[in-house]
């Protein structure tokens, strides 16, 4: 396995501390200020404009963190579904004024719905056609833009509801994310697979990943190392894919990226 280049998800305040790591090799940054519904509804230009000049000869590929707060993609209610297509009508006008061609969304699965959704008749059909309602607008768009949208594991037990979902829509504008920690939690707490089975299950639909380690109790977003994640494992399945994903750290400590690199470093497993 050869090592794989590594970025980081951070927000703008971030970027100048870790800037020069950033542009010493093309490693892809996912930019997090655009999740908040207030700087979505006001003025973002400058915002834009401040993380373009941080940027400045960054040669990675780049993408956001669309909004999540508050809502959910597969709402039954048409008048929270036409909210939830706004927010996602505004992250797309970031992108475009960005130049970023990724958009990270969340997933609408939860634990209660793999419990549940055989249980009640017509329940699997309904979210896809519910996510179609709220999604349909911004996935042409992107797809006319040359952007995509990559659809995270939040609460998903069954990788490949995530998937079905994902193909449900045919277009080269929707894909997969994976989030590590997340996986791990669902893993360890809710019966899922392990992190490399998301991998797997994904296979050419992942387009991008969120490193973090944890420990299978919460969401916990900890420097690679710190937790029980199997990395080799991991990257034995991205080693796999014909396509490599954006690969961002995704810390809640940002302080926490240079130990996570030296931690995979000494794997062989990133740079």
């Amino acid at each position: 396995m050869d090592p794989i280049v590594i970025g980081a998800a951070l927000r703008a305040a971030d970027i100048e501390t870790y800037r020069e790591w950033l542009l010493e090799k093309p490693r892809d940054l996912e930019v997090q200020d655009f999740i908040d519904a207030d700087l979505l509804s006001g003025d973002w230009s400058a915002r834009v404009d401040e993380v373009k000049r941080l940027i400045d000869g960054h040669t990675g590929r780049l993408g956001i963190h669309g909004p999540f707060w508050g809502f959910t993609i597969h709402s039954k209610d048409p008048d929270v579904r036409a909210v939830v297509a706004k927010r996602m009508e505004q992250g797309l006008d970031v992108c475009d004024a960005l130049g970023a061609t990724q958009m990270v969304i969340h997933s609408p699965y939860t634990t209660w719905d793999y419990n549940n959704m055989d249980n009640n008749p017509g329940a699997r059909d309904m979210v896809v056609e519910n996510v179609h309602a709220t999604l349909g607008a911004a996935v042409k768009r992107a797809e006319d833009m040359g952007v995509t949208l990559v659809v995270e594991n939040i609460e998903d037990v069954d990788p490949a509801d995530r998937r079905h979902l994902v193909e449900s829509f045919d277009s080269p504008a929707i894909a997969i994310s994976i989030d590590t920690g997340h996986a791990h939690y669902a893993h360890h707490s809710t019966g899922a697979p392990p992190v490399d089975y998301f991998v797997r299950d994904a296979g050419a639909l992942l387009r991008h990943v969120h490193l973090q380690d944890a420990d299978g109790y919460a969401d916990r977003h900890w420097a690679i190392g710190e937790g029980t994640i199997l990395w080799t494992s991991v990257f034995r399945a991205l080693a796999e894919l014909e396509q490599t994903p954006h690969l961002v750290l995704e810390l809640r400590d940002k302080g926490g990226i240079p130990a996570s690199m030296a931690y995979l470093k000494g794997l062989g497993l990133a740079e």
